[in-house]
């Protein structure tokens, strides 16, 4: 039998051959303007991707990734190809808008292992929409093909254009996704939350304003991610409006589309969070991951662009973890719990969890009598999120799912105190003199201030040092209403709403800040990339007690030290 490949984005581009393995999250790990890899964790870093076949197993971490990719395609700096061996869906939606909403294709491909693994042995590939050409390697391409869906009367008359050019884009690409993700059809989705309003690139704006152009409007209840400025603020902050105008402009077309301006990346930490087994359409990695392993609400981790689409049309591909089967653990992790371990042990875990099961479902043991807060698990989550592909995990004994056998022959890791000393030292190589103090990634929890208004009590932060929480909106109503904010604003700590870490840019971001110190293992990862300074990582009270003097712990903590 003749192999065959799936060609999801049917092109033509020919270029040298790189292989990306582990996976990247393109945001945070690829520059959006020349296609560098700026991932500090990435063996590739310091390299470009533009105009290379680019084979990765899958894409890990930010759904903005598609955002990314969108604008390395429109500027001329993209991969010639993406090529992956696995499932994917965030680079994959980037290449779709690129060739649907503006006419830039560039190849998408699945190949099956064995070719992977021959292809990423040569030196250059060309490909065509018919075939994939590589020395002596010569493979057909197929199609995905969006017929064999089985789609409701509804469903058809969106995709035939009953409702308008938008939603029948809309429907349009939602069934391209969901026949490449081998869907038999579509569910309906309860709500959603969009990822794609912080700007980070000019395409997230062009495809915004496309689309409200097309008539684009939400039908069900949906949600906004953190933007990259305070709305209505920016300009009094000193925001350049060259920046400020864009960014607001973004937040402000999925306002008129429909979306509540909620503007959070925790949109779990809103009164309306959803319920076990409820479908919903979330984008933002950390939200999706949380909704899945703490809340049990089913949702796809959906890219950036396809997440507008789905709340246009309140359906979604019926495929991956929204089914019972596909959430079932194919990995068990044992943890060695150390005892007295402080609040820095659950990013720590996250980001070991994801490292270990980049593109598989695992389940913890050994936590099973720790009794995590949620702002515990959701530093895990959050950190899980950067170095895993996968929606979610399993915590034995405390999430709602835990119970769930694994598949058959899931195997098994291990994360030991000596694997936790070493990320901490990893995450800890800066100089211990900071400038910065950053809590919030994601948006911090009212319990979270609260926690860091207590550690500051009667202290101030020390001359030289910023100390800023980023939040959302409704978290810091309430803490304007318990006096927290005013606490913590008489200790000298900023709390900013509506952007967050990962799209926070100078002079809010102070520019004299060299070294950062931050409690969020997700930011620890991404914060080198994203803002080209150096990282340090500890609790909450490590955080304050930086904030204080300036100077981050120049040792293990006593938990990893014994």
């Amino acid at each position: 039998m003749t192999e065959t490949a799936l060609s999801i984005v049917p092109a033509q581009a020919e270029g040298d051959v790189q292989l990306c393995d582990p996976g990247l999250s393109f945001w945070g790990g690829v520059d959006a303007a020349t296609g560098q890899v700026i991932d500090t964790h990435h063996p590739l870093c310091g390299q470009s991707l533009a105009g290379r076949v680019v084979l990765m197993p899958t894409s890990r971490g930010s759904c903005t990734g598609s955002g990314v990719l969108l604008e390395l395609g429109l500027n001329g700096h993209a991969p010639a190809a993406l090529v992956f061996r696995e499932s994917e869906d965030v680079l994959t939606l980037g290449a779709l808008i690129a060739a649907h909403l503006f006419d830039h294709a560039l190849p998408v491909l699945r190949l099956s292992a064995p070719v992977f693994d021959q292809l990423a042995q040569m030196p250059h590939a060309r490909i065509t929409p018919a075939r994939l050409q590589a020395g002596a390697l010569d493979i057909a391409l197929v199609a995905a093909n969006p017929d064999t869906l089985i789609l409701s009367e509804h469903d058809r008359a969106m995709l035939e254009g009953a409702e308008g050019a938008a939603n029948a884009l809309a429907m349009k690409i939602i069934c391209i996704m969901a026949a490449q993700q081998g869907a038999s059809g579509l569910t309906d989705i309860t709500r959603g939350h969009i990822d794609g309003c912080i700007y980070a690139s000019p395409a997230n704006l062009r495809f915004a304003e496309a689309m409200l152009a097309m008539g684009a409007q939400t039908r069900v209840p949906t949600t906004m991610n953190a933007i990259s400025v305070e709305h209505g603020h920016w300009q009094a902050q000193g925001v350049p409006p060259s920046f400020g105008g864009p960014a607001a402009r973004l937040a402000d077309a999925y306002v008129a589309m429909g979306a509540r301006p909620t503007f959070t990346c925790a949109p779990y930490l809103l009164e309306d969070a959803p319920v076990q087994d409820e479908a919903i359409a979330w984008a933002e990695s950390n939200a999706v991951v949380y909704a899945h392993t703490v809340l049990g609400a089913r949702t796809v981790k959906h890219p950036d662009f396809l997440d507008l689409f789905i709340a246009m049309t309140g359906r979604a591909p019926l495929s991956g973890v929204y089914l019972p089967e596909a959430r079932r653990p194919a990995r068990m992790i044992h943890v060695d719990f150390p005892a007295g371990a402080d609040d820095s042990i659950w990013p720590l875990l996250g980001w070991l969890a994801g490292a270990l099961a980049p593109d598989c479902i695992p389940c913890l043991t050994g936590l099973e009598h720790t009794n995590p807060t949620a702002c515990n698990l959701k530093a895990l989550c959050a950190a899980f999120g950067t170095t895993s592909a996968a929606p979610m995990l399993h915590i034995a004994g405390v999430t709602p799912e835990a119970h769930m056998p694994p598949v058959p022959g899931a195997d098994a890791a291990h994360i030991s105190r000596a694997g936790l000393a070493a990320l901490w030292q990893q995450f800890n190589a800066a100089p211990r003199a900071v400038q910065l103090v950053a809590i919030g990634s994601p948006h911090a929890s009212a319990p979270e201030c609260r926690a860091f208004a207590e550690l500051m009590a009667g202290k101030q932060v020390g001359q030289g040092v910023d100390a800023i929480i980023t939040c959302g909106v409704d978290v810091q109503a309430q803490l304007r209403a318990d006096g927290t904010l005013a606490r913590l604003e008489a200790a000298g700590v900023q709390v900013l709403r509506d952007l967050c870490w990962c799209s926070i840019s100078e002079p809010v971001f102070p520019p004299s800040a060299q070294v950062i110190m931050t409690n969020s293992g997700k930011y620890a990862h991404y914060g080198p990339g994203l803002t080209g300074r150096q990282m340090r990582f500890g609790a909450l009270a490590d955080c304050a007690q930086t904030a204080i003097t300036g100077l981050a712990p120049d040792s293990l903590p006593l938990w990893l030290a014994e």
